[in-house]
């Protein structure tokens, strides 16, 4: 079967560029007010075309998500790969998520805000992408425990969400205005300490 490469690669180009523009779109007016007309305008195609590569607005959310979080996973999965310690492992997590949410404000509102305006998303998408990162967390915590850093007696699917919850909300406070009482540096520090200094073995 021939395929025709440039083709693809105008199409993955055109994808791409309703991607981005969804994330501008849906971080400016709210998903919940955003039309897929005000995204076709923002990515510059008409309107008939976002239907091309998606079903509706709550599965550009989803791709968008399945997209970014390819990305995002990349990301730890670099930052962590040359670091054998588990406690600077838990550490440089949490410092990369942080660096994240300050690299792209745009998108961190669309993930800690408008994600959660969808009922698609909650109700009915397997959010895989969401337990690979989740496991992540469980990876490190469960090392720490074999190697002695963290009490054996952990519960890791417990620890891997507390943590999830702590830098998610301490995140969403920022995005939703708290910038000026703290920096994303700061609480990357206090989170990484505190969470740390939990999970130690006596």
């Amino acid at each position: 079967m021939y395929i025709d490469k440039e083709e693809m690669k105008q199409k993955n180009s055109k994808r791409e560029a309703i991607i981005e523009a969804a994330v501008k779109v849906f971080a400016k007016k709210g998903f919940y007010n955003a039309k897929v007309n005000d995204v076709a305008k923002a990515a510059g195609v008409a309107d008939g075309t976002i239907y091309l590569y998606f079903k509706n607005k709550d599965d550009l959310l989803i791709n968008l998500f399945e997209d970014k979080m390819d990305h995002i996973l990349n990301r730890f999965a670099a930052g962590l790969q040359n670091i054998h310690d588990p406690i600077e492992k838990l550490k440089t997590f949490i410092h990369v998520y942080f660096t994240l949410i300050e690299e792209d404000q745009q998108l961190a509102e669309v993930f800690q805000v408008e994600l959660r305006q969808s009922a698609k998303f909650l109700k009915d998408y397997h959010n895989q992408k969401f337990l690979d990162y989740l496991n992540i967390i469980a990876g490190i915590v469960d090392e720490g425990k074999r190697e002695g850093f963290f009490r054996p007696t952990l519960h890791t699917d417990i620890i891997k969400l507390m943590i999830f919850g702590a830098i998610d909300e301490v995140a969403r406070q920022w995005i939703l205005g708290a910038d000026d009482k703290y920096s994303l540096e700061q609480a990357s520090q206090e989170l990484s300490r505190t969470i740390v200094d939990g999970l130690l073995a006596s």
